[in-house]
């Protein structure tokens, strides 16, 4: 079988990287339609399928899909989803807007597949979580995870590709001794690192950390897991950083868990310090799995606890790349 396949959103980062990853994923597209906002409808963009013409995402006929990849923001996703799945299209939402709906499957395939039912609407994880659940997931069914400590190193393109050419802006702006300015980031990001992504809470966390602890309790199905995340926005265009620490139910060996990381599906086991082999944003860029390494005892909590660090292109596994292998699950 092949399927008509909409991308909502399709001229930003995120709606670019889904066409890429069904094609080098050979998707069985039968038709593939492109939509944006009404700036856009009506151009032509180049890709791997051939040149397609923008088409109004407002006015999108849901009739005529099979599954529509949403993203946009929550807001349209919020006004729109229902319109297509009450005409029989799947939808695979990247905002945040229902992935705190408990009528609503958060999935990350590698996980929680069987979430999906008979859902026709399908939440993407946030980028950071989708990027540590896996090798947490794993250590968790391996030692039962008791407590999680994270802290994030994020890459401009979280910000879309806005916060990409602010970057690129501004670090020009910086060599040449011009005025170094921003719109996009609170604090100019070019030779800095800024320790706030979204808005902050009432407990003094951002949202950003808060997603991370609110995703991963639904994606594992564990509400109570004690989860505490900084999320720092840093000057790299791809892939996001994570430093993770946990505390387990049994002791673990760290040559285990390397051996518990390195066989499963999404993660590349990057862990050679004697030939200073590691994650890195340069080496996990465009990269499908995530990488992780630097895995050793926590001498904080000893026996039962582990360190790691992992990356992951976020606009991959932290969003296309995710959102694609949902509709492979349907």
């Amino acid at each position: 079988m092949s399927y008509k396949v909409g991308i909502m959103g399709a001229t930003g980062a995120v709606g670019r990287e889904v066409i890429d990853v069904l094609h080098n994923r050979v998707f069985p597209v039968e038709k593939l339609r492109l939509y944006a906002s009404s700036r856009s409808a009506g151009k032509v963009m180049g890709t791997p399928y051939g040149e397609i013409t923008i088409e109004n995402a407002d006015e999108a006929d849901y009739s005529e899909l099979d599954v529509a990849f949403f993203a946009i923001s929550g807001e349209w996703s919020k006004a729109n989803a229902e319109k297509a799945t009450s005409a029989g299209c799947y939808v695979i939402d990247n905002s945040s807007a229902f992935r705190y709906d408990d009528n609503v499957p958060l999935v990350v395939p590698e996980i929680n597949s069987s979430a999906i039912g008979d859902s026709k609407l399908m939440a993407n994880p946030n980028c950071t979580t989708a990027i540590a659940a896996i090798p947490l997931y794993a250590l968790h069914k391996e030692y039962g995870v008791k407590k999680v400590i994270i802290s994030t190193y994020q890459a401009t393109s979280g910000a879309g590709a806005a916060g990409m050419n602010e970057l690129e802006t501004e670090s020009r702006n910086y060599l040449d001794g011009k005025k170094v300015g921003n719109k996009v980031f609170a604090y100019p990001i070019a030779f800095n690192a800024i320790p706030h992504i979204d808005s902050f809470q009432e407990n003094d966390y951002t949202r950003e950390e808060m997603k991370v602890v609110w995703e991963t309790h639904k994606i594992f199905g564990e509400p109570d897991m004690p989860i505490s995340c900084t999320c720092v926005r840093i000057p790299t265009m791809r892939v996001h950083a994570e430093s993770i620490v946990v505390e387990t139910e049994k002791p673990v060996d760290p040559e285990d868990a390397k051996k518990v990381l390195g066989s499963i599906e999404g993660v590349e086991l990057k862990d050679d310090i004697a030939n200073n082999v590691y994650p890195m944003p340069i080496t996990a860029t465009r990269k499908y799995d995530v990488e992780v390494g630097r895995i050793r005892r926590n001498i904080v909590f000893g026996e039962k606890g582990l360190e790691f660090f992992v990356c992951g292109d976020q606009l991959l596994k932290g969003a296309a790349l995710n959102a694609v292998q949902i509709a492979e699950n349907l």
